[in-house]
């Protein structure tokens, strides 16, 4: 084949992968567009209902502190501390289902088993979500593990704090019912919000499935606005 013929049919394949790439990209240019005149993704609702929340969550402090003991560290002096129990402990931080928020007197500590329950619990509440019809939000943890200087600082402020709470082993973690964080857009879409009883009713039923499968211990705490949670030995 002639030089000069080996250039026209190079050529010619060239035009057309660059035909063929602007009608693709063209299409989906508008397909885009399309997409975001939608305006924003609302909530379908469907098969949402509370738990009995307080009858339902009623582990009561001494099989938290059981538990805890049972697979958990030992009480930990501060933070410093922690750092250094690499393997025992793991450091949480925001993921995909779920931030840490205002650990005034906590520090973002768990055992592995604990990090396992709350990555669980996180994934079964963004397919609950879905399936419920209901746009995504994060969960969000308000207390974690307690240092020996975290307790004696909280009972300056609150005397009837538990000198001796499951917090302490790194097997436990509250969850907010009422506080969330919602999750913007979707490809710059907006998502409608979630009203918060959609939410805390979504997280309970959750929770209940996890609770009944005897993963873990529940307490309501009506006076924390939180589900106080740790996890049990398998």
């Amino acid at each position: 084949m002639k030089p000069k013929t080996i250039l026209i049919l190079a050529g010619s394949v060239v035009l057309s992968g660059l035909f063929l790439y602007s009608f693709f990209s063209v299409r989906s240019c508008v397909r885009e567009k399309q997409w975001l005149a939608l305006g924003p993704i609302e909530n379908h609702p469907v098969r949402i209902f509370d738990v009995k929340y307080a009858r339902e969550f009623n582990d009561m402090n001494p099989v938290h502190l059981a538990a805890a003991e049972a697979i958990g560290v030992k009480p930990v002096k501060d933070r410093e501390e922690a750092d250094k129990m690499k393997g025992k402990l793991v450091l949480l931080e925001d993921t995909d289902t779920y931030v840490i928020r205002d650990l005034t007197h906590s520090i973002p500590y768990v055992v592995p088993e604990a990090k396992e329950l709350l990555d669980l619990i996180g994934k079964n509440f963004q397919d609950s979500l879905a399936s419920h019809g209901l746009n995504p939000n994060k969960m969000v943890i308000t207390s974690v593990m307690r240092t020996e200087d975290d307790v004696a600082a909280l009972r300056k402020h609150n005397v009837n704090a538990s000198e001796n709470s499951s917090h302490r082993y790194g097997t436990t973690f509250d969850l907010s019912y009422w506080r969330y964080v919602k999750i913007e857009e979707l490809r710059g879409r907006p998502y409608e919000d979630v009203p918060p009883e959609y939410l805390r009713a979504v997280l309970g039923q959750v929770l209940r499935d996890i609770h009944n499968q005897g993963l873990c211990y529940i307490k309501y705490e009506r006076k924390q606005n939180c589900f106080h949670i740790t996890v049990k030995a398998k």
